[in-house]
């Protein structure tokens, strides 16, 4: 297994992640439809985008034949106006990897990211449903905010957690 920093060529494997994972982990949240509609093409357009910037930081996990089965990705979004802090974007991997550790270890490189950026706070956007936000609160995120999204035309909950000590959680991982 191995975890490391995304380039260019990466985009399309995180988009079949991307993808499959929103498959999966949305099912029964987000409507059929939509999830059906997910495009690899666009997603592919997507990370090509997000890796290429300088601000973003994208890390991927790679299993022994280098197949990439788990992302994830952070950056201070426009909206955090909180001074010394940064965002969990996303972190996704596919369902068969799940409960092995590899999910700790991505989030562990995104945590030591943001430790060399200097940050003191952390926050991550969960869908009420998903059942990552398990994970989160497992490492001391707590739940600030609750506020209402749109998603394939159906209103969900989307619940932001934060983070306010980057040494506890890496000294927990």
């Amino acid at each position: 297994m191995i975890i490391r920093k995304a380039i260019l060529n990466d985009a399309s494997g995180i988009a079949k992640v991307h993808v499959d994972s929103w498959r999966t982990t949305y099912k029964g949240i987000i409507s059929d439809e939509f999830l059906k509609n997910l495009s690899y093409e666009q997603r592919t357009k997507l990370w090509t985008k997000n890796i290429a910037k300088e601000d973003n930081y994208v890390v991927v996990a790679e299993n022994t034949e280098g197949q990439i089965i788990g992302f994830a990705d952070a950056f201070k979004r426009e909206t955090n106006k909180v001074t010394n802090s940064g965002d969990l974007t996303s972190i996704y991997l596919f369902e068969e990897y799940q409960g092995q550790g590899i999910g700790r270890k991505i989030f562990k490189a995104l945590f030591k990211h943001f430790k060399e950026l200097g940050y003191n706070r952390i926050f991550v956007d969960v869908l009420e449903g998903n059942k990552t936000r398990y994970f989160y609160e497992h490492f001391g995120a707590e739940l600030v905010k609750t506020s209402q999204i749109g998603i394939g035309g159906k209103m969900l909950n989307e619940l932001t957690y934060e983070w306010n000590n980057i040494d506890d959680v890496l000294e927990n991982l």
